[in-house]
């Protein structure tokens, strides 16, 4: 028997805390492997699983997608950050 897939972000009925390196590009607009470089970078806090996935604390990526947004103004081409 299948289980039902829940949506994303939802777990026992709220947010889950931290989001994965695909939920993280989806939001800036841009690709996964542009997300792991920002991280290696320092320019994105992370944590990594038992199994060696990087996993990006929800609060602070929203906080920075934020900040992008008031400092950049309304995206030209597409998603946030990108003009």
């Amino acid at each position: 028997m299948k289980r039902a897939k829940s949506a994303p972000g939802a777990k026992n009925g709220g947010p889950r805390p931290y989001l994965t390196r695909a939920e993280v590009a989806r939001l800036f607009g841009v690709s996964p492997a542009t997300v792991a470089s920002w991280a290696r970078q320092g320019r994105l806090g992370y944590i990594s699983t038992l199994g060696g996935h990087r996993r990006y604390p929800r609060e602070e990526i929203l906080a920075l997608l934020n900040d992008v947004a008031i400092h950049k103004g309304p995206a030209r081409h597409g998603g946030p950050g990108r003009s």
